[in-house]
């Protein structure tokens, strides 16, 4: 059995990956956006500030975690 996956399958993967990437990203840029309105949660200690991306970068983010969800199956 063959466990590496040929370069030509590999390609159009991540060819597919990158268009719903491109097709998703608004959708998570707007949900990005409305996150920033919602009041901050309390810091587990005070005085540390957690270190923030900024709106496409969490949108980014977001849009990388949820979307290999789709390849599953």
């Amino acid at each position: 059995m063959r466990t590496m996956v040929p370069t030509a399958r590999q390609h159009q993967e991540e060819i597919q990956f990158r268009l719903i990437l491109a097709a998703t990203y608004p959708f998570f840029l707007a949900a990005a956006t409305l996150n920033r309105f919602r009041p901050a949660r309390e810091v587990a200690r005070p005085g540390l500030v957690p270190a923030r991306r900024s709106v496409f970068g969490e949108a980014r983010a977001m849009a990388v975690q949820a979307i290999p969800f789709a390849f599953m199956g």
